[in-house]
C-alpha cells in the first residue's frame, strides 16, 4: 500500500498518546481494569480514523472522508458514556461527586479522544508530505498542543489554603471564626472537636473568589478530601459528613472533615490540588472581558456604569 506506513506510524502514535492520556487517580473513572481495556480499545479506534482519513483526504475520496466524520462524531457519546458511569456510583458514594463535577470529568474524557484523533492525523501527514521521522515530530508538536489546551487549573493557583482550628461553642461547631453547623448529640460534638480538622479557603483575586462561590467546586473539594483521608460517616451519622461553608461577607470558604486519617496536611495538598471545574470559571471570564474590551469600558463610563450591554448585572442574562 502506498500510505501503509504512514498509516501505520500514525496508528502507532495515536494508541500511544491514549496510553499517555490514560489518567486513573482519586477523582476520576476509569480506575477498574475494565475501564483500561475500554478506554484503551477506543483510543485504537480513534487513532485509526485519524491515520485513515488522511489519505482519504489527499485522494479525494470523499466518501471515505464522510464516513470518518461520521465515525469521529461518535465519540462525542464517550462524554455520556463517561456520565452515565459516574452517575452510576453516586448513590453508593458517602460524599457525592456532584453533577458539575461528573460532568467536568466527561467532558475531559470526550476531549482526549480528539486530541488523539489529530496527533494520529498529524503524524500521518507529515510522514506523506515528508519523512516518517517528520512525520514523529508533527505527532509530537500536535501531542504538546493538545496537553496545553487541556491542561486543568488547580485551587491552589488562585486560592490560599491553610489549617484553620475546628471549636465547638455549645451546639454549634466553628472553623475559625465561620459556623459549620450545630450538633445536638453531646457525644457527637465532643468527637469532632476531639477528631475533626478544618481548613480556611481564601481568594487571592476574582477568579478564586468565583471558584469559591460555586457550589459544585466546594463539593468537588469535598469528595476529594473524602476519598484521600477517608470519612468517619455512615448512613446514621450524617453530623460527621464534610461539610463546606463560605462566609458571605470575605468570600472566605471553611472546610470542615472528620477523617479516618487525620493528616492536617494531606488534607491542605489535597484541596490545592483540587481541578478547578470550568462551570466556576464562567463569570470571570465574562467580567474580564467586558473590563479590557475599550469599547464596553468607555459605554461603561457614560453610563454610569450601569451598561445593559457590557455588564453582566444589566442586560447579559
Amino acid at each position: 500500500m502506498e500510505y501503509g506506513g504512514a498509516i501505520g506510524l500514525g496508528l502507532l502514535a495515536g494508541i500511544l498518546a491514549r496510553v499517555l492520556l490514560l489518567r486513573s487517580d482519586y477523582r476520576q473513572y476509569p480506575t477498574y481494569p475494565h475501564g483500561y481495556s475500554t478506554h484503551l480499545l477506543m483510543g485504537v479506534f480513534a487513532a485509526l480514523a485519524g491515520a485513515v482519513a488522511v489519505p482519504a483526504l489527499l485522494e479525494k475520496e470523499w466518501t471515505a472522508v464522510t464516513f470518518f466524520l461520521l465515525v469521529a462524531e461518535q465519540f462525542r457519546s464517550i462524554r455520556g458514556m463517561e456520565r452515565d458511569s459516574l452517575k452510576a456510583l453516586e448513590d453508593s458514594e458517602l460524599v457525592p461527586r456532584g453533577t458539575e463535577y461528573i460532568e467536568n470529568i466527561a467532558r475531559v474524557f470526550e476531549t482526549r479522544y480528539y486530541i488523539v484523533i489529530v496527533v494520529s492525523a498529524a503524524t500521518t501527514m507529515g510522514a506523506v508530505k515528508t519523512s516518517p521521522l517528520m512525520g514523529a515530530v508533527f505527532g509530537a508538536l500536535a501531542f504538546m498542543w493538545g496537553l496545553v489546551l487541556t491542561r486543568v487549573e488547580t485551587v491552589g493557583e488562585t486560592v490560599e489554603v491553610r489549617a484553620a482550628q475546628v471549636t465547638v461553642r455549645g451546639s454549634d461547631v466553628w472553623v475559625e471564626d465561620i459556623h459549620i453547623s450545630s450538633v445536638g448529640l453531646e457525644k457527637s460534638r465532643q468527637f469532632i472537636e476531639e477528631r475533626a480538622i478544618g481548613a480556611i479557603l481564601t481568594p487571592l483575586n476574582d477568579e478564586g473568589r468565583d471558584t469559591l462561590a460555586s457550589y459544585g467546586q466546594r463539593q468537588a473539594m469535598l469528595h476529594d478530601a473524602a476519598a484521600v483521608l477517608g470519612v468517619r460517616i455512615d448512613a446514621d451519622s450524617p453530623e460527621f459528613a464534610p461539610q463546606a461553608k463560605r462566609d458571605l461577607k470575605t468570600g472566605k470558604v471553611a472546610v470542615l472533615i472528620v477523617p479516618m486519617d487525620g493528616d492536617e496536611r494531606l488534607l491542605l495538598e489535597v484541596l490545592r490540588r483540587t481541578p478547578v471545574l470550568e462551570s466556576a470559571r464562567g463569570r470571570t471570564r465574562f467580567l474580564r472581558v467586558g473590563h479590557l474590551n475599550p469599547k464596553i469600558r468607555a459605554r461603561r463610563n457614560r453610563l454610569g456604569g450601569n451598561d445593559p450591554e457590557g455588564d453582566p448585572g444589566g442586560g447579559c442574562r
